[in-house]
């Protein structure tokens, strides 16, 4: 099985042989179970296992209430606590108790773990107090433009220069509007045809509706998750107004919230909050919301073609660290702020004027870079596209 290239290896590999536990989340059908398996190739120790819990019957291995019966158990699969030991299991959310097993088996036999997790909603909790000082977090994101160009074979070369030009706008473009119309997963992106397409991001979505809110959630009104969630699609890099979506669902503004963070903890949604030099000022201010992937916007509904674009900045921005927006007492505003030192405002066409006025907003916060990102093609200083993210 060839492999593709992500971000994320680079991020993970010099912790391969650290002390404490890598943790792998993110939303399902991202690739983490590709990753765990690119990680156990990496191993070089024979001392090794993998196990999926998604399996009935590897979950058996840790529901022992004498973690020493699990260590026997692993002694009986193969290993060897006498010496450097490693892990993977993949799904850890189908065994609530892992956490604590991971923690007995890292501090007495200092078994290096690998661990997947599809519900971070679950995982952060869990894993807060159990494995506390005891773990590494990374975060797997459906792909970016330049992993998406990987995947498809067909890797940008060339000097920013050249990248500017309007010819190699026009090739590309064929691969920027098939980023736009079907996204960033995996599986989406491998398959062949339109139809096929198609079908991975309504399989995506069903899967994330019984697995995540069916099963792991257990609300008792999973049909208003589903409306939240067609509501949110239609305000994407809008604020959110719990106190409407409250009006509109019928329910309470509490049960709103509760659901947004349930959405955002599983990794379907995320929330940007505005900068601001203080932080409490920054949390009272109302968010924007974006989807995790503009293939699986696009496919929840009608939405506007500079707000998918958009949510496909926002995904390749998020990778690259913190994001936030700003907006000035007066209403003008900064689509995106990397890191609270570049930003970026996102144009279908961009006027002379647009960036004028992003100049200055952005010198005013004492920016080291401002760009815009322009939808269409436009000889005009300072515009960037998506392969330039």
């Amino acid at each position: 099985m060839v492999i593709k290239a992500r971000i994320i290896f680079d991020q993970i590999a010099p912790f391969i042989e650290s002390r404490e536990a890598i943790v792998i989340t993110g939303m399902r059908q991202t690739g983490k179970t590709t990753v765990l398996r690119w990680l156990y190739e990496r191993v070089p120790s024979e001392n090794k296992i993998f196990l999926d819990l998604e399996n009935p019957l590897n979950r058996r291995y840790f529901e022992e209430e004498n973690f020493e019966m699990v260590r026997k158990t692993l002694e009986s699969l193969g290993i060897d606590f006498g010496k450097r030991a490693y892990v993977f299991i993949d799904e850890i959310q189908f065994v609530r108790r892992l956490p604590s097993v991971v923690k007995y088996l890292l501090d007495h036999y200092a078994v290096k773990f690998f661990l997947t997790s599809s519900a971070s909603f679950y995982l952060k909790n869990l894993f807060a107090e159990s494995l506390s000082g005891r773990k590494y977090l990374f975060e797997l994101f459906p792909l970016s433009f330049q992993e998406f160009l990987v995947f498809r074979e067909s890797p940008i070369h060339g000097s920013g220069d050249v990248l500017r030009l309007k010819a190699f706008y026009k090739t590309i473009l064929p691969l920027c509007e098939e980023y736009l119309q079907f996204g960033g997963f995996p599986g989406v992106v491998l398959k062949s045809s339109v139809e096929e397409k198609r079908k991975a991001l309504e399989d995506i979505y069903t899967s994330f509706f019984q697995m995540e809110v069916g099963q792991l959630a257990d609300f008792r009104k999973n049909e208003v998750v589903r409306d939240l969630i067609l509501l949110l699609s239609t305000r994407v890099g809008s604020k959110i107004d719990f106190q409407k979506l409250s009006t509109e669902l019928g329910v309470a503004r509490s049960t709103v919230k509760e659901y947004v963070d349930f959405l955002r903890g599983t990794y379907f949604i995320e929330l940007l909050r505005p900068f601001h030099r203080r932080k409490d000022t920054e949390i009272r201010k109302a968010p924007k919301v974006y989807l995790c992937d503009c293939g699986l916007l696009r496919y929840l509904g009608a939405v506007e073609e500079g707000k998918i674009f958009e949510n496909a900045v926002f995904q390749n921005l998020r990778v690259q660290g913190q994001l936030h927006y700003y907006q000035k007492k007066t209403g003008v505003e900064i689509d995106f702020l990397l890191n609270g030192k570049r930003a970026y405002d996102v144009k279908t066409l961009p006027q002379k004027a647009d960036w004028h006025r992003l100049q200055m907003l952005a010198r005013g916060l004492g920016l080291t870079g401002y760009h815009i990102v322009s939808r269409k093609y436009v000889d005009m200083e300072g515009v960037s596209y998506l392969f330039h993210l």
